[in-house]
């Protein structure tokens, strides 16, 4: 590849940036929660509560942003010819590492994008997150170096690769359905009740996931690069929405600068930094983060599908068993379960970089 096409890579990856933080800040505007205009980890988990498979009801409502993702990058891999069904990497070992990425995630209260869309409003509770990130992403690369693998996939029919999507349309039919079976957080009642209207939040969902389609947008990527290659193309896009969503936040009024009293967040900086770690820790092992697991599954990748449906339930135990936080600070159920997780995604990351006698 030379100069001038990874110029022109560059420079489309910073666009969508802007455009995606622009449109997280919008969200907000249109009524999501402040500092979550788009968060992925807390939009699976609001959707698997709806859905009944956790009872916080501070916390039900079908995210019309998932599916909107999930069918943009359909859609665009459908038109590019890059919709490529494919699967068959250590399923199980997907399903348990996504379970823990998850949480990590409800730990720190934010996967990696809202991380940085809380940054950007102000809440420095972030740059521990960010910290702890950073940190098991370079643990992650340790094992990459000494040849960690979840060996190959393998090609399957294009129905396999279109069930997760169809599946994400009949969620998205059950929303506007709403059937007695579905749960609603009332309103006033949590974060759950706070949400831009569902076309808004649809046609935001269809944007993003097409532009993260497009420029393949992965934060553990991009930090993944730097460290192995020096290349920063991948983590331009997400400083490009930084930038534009710090931009919104100071035009709309959002900007908030402190770290007490912010929006669905704490400030023990120890177990946001942990909880980060384990889950940059895990998007390593599995080859991306939250949101480009949602765009491969777009694509057809079974693999990813099995990682999404494992942050699902990783959202369900931890509601069910008392491991995600809160504004009031971690639980000591949630401490428990992240070390545990941290010691696992270690055994799962030595039995899978171990090399064969007379292997290259």
């Amino acid at each position: 590849m030379n100069d001038s096409t990874t110029k022109k890579e560059t420079i489309l990856i910073i666009a969508a940036g802007l455009i995606i933080g622009a449109i997280a800040v919008g969200l907000v505007f249109f009524g999501n929660p402040a500092n979550m205009g788009f968060c992925i980890a807390c939009f699976i988990r609001d959707t698997t509560g709806a859905l009944g498979f956790h009872s916080a009801a501070a916390v039900q409502y079908i995210r019309p942003e998932i599916v909107g993702l999930v069918l943009g990058a359909f859609i665009l891999a459908l038109v590019t010819k890059e919709f490529k069904p494919r699967g068959g990497s250590a399923p199980v070992t997907r399903f348990v590492i996504a379970m823990f990425v998850m949480i990590g995630c409800l730990m720190f209260l934010g996967c990696p994008f809202r991380m940085i869309l809380r940054l950007a409003g102000g809440d420095f509770n972030a740059l521990f997150g960010i910290l702890g990130f950073v940190g098991g992403i370079l643990l992650g690369v340790v094992f990459l170096k000494k040849g960690y693998t979840l060996k190959r996939s393998y090609s399957m029919q294009k129905t396999e690769g279109t069930i997760f999507t169809v599946l994400q349309l009949v969620i998205l039919a059950l929303l506007v359905a709403a059937p007695a079976f579905i749960h609603f957080t009332e309103t006033d009642g949590g974060p759950g009740a706070k949400h831009a209207a569902i076309g808004i939040s649809l046609v935001a969902g269809l944007v993003v996931g097409a532009l993260a389609q497009r420029t393949r947008l992965c934060m553990v990527g991009g930090i993944r690069d730097v460290v192995l290659f020096g290349e920063w193309k991948l983590l331009s896009g997400f400083l490009a929405i930084l930038v534009a969503a710090f931009i919104g936040n100071a035009i709309l009024g959002f900007w908030n600068p402190g770290f007490a009293g912010q929006p669905i967040a704490h400030t023990d900086g120890l177990w946001n930094a942990l909880g980060m770690a384990l889950a940059g820790f895990g998007c390593v092992l599995l080859g991306g983060c939250p949101m480009r697991q949602l765009v491969l599954a777009g694509e057809g990748n079974t693999d990813s599908a099995v990682t999404v449906i494992g942050l699902a339930a990783g959202a369900a135990i931890a509601h069910n068993f008392g491991l995600a936080s809160s504004a009031e600070g971690p639980t000591a159920n949630g401490k428990a379960a992240v070390l545990v997780g941290i010691v696992v995604l270690l055994v799962i990351a030595a039995c899978n970089s171990i090399r064969k006698k007379g292997a290259a």
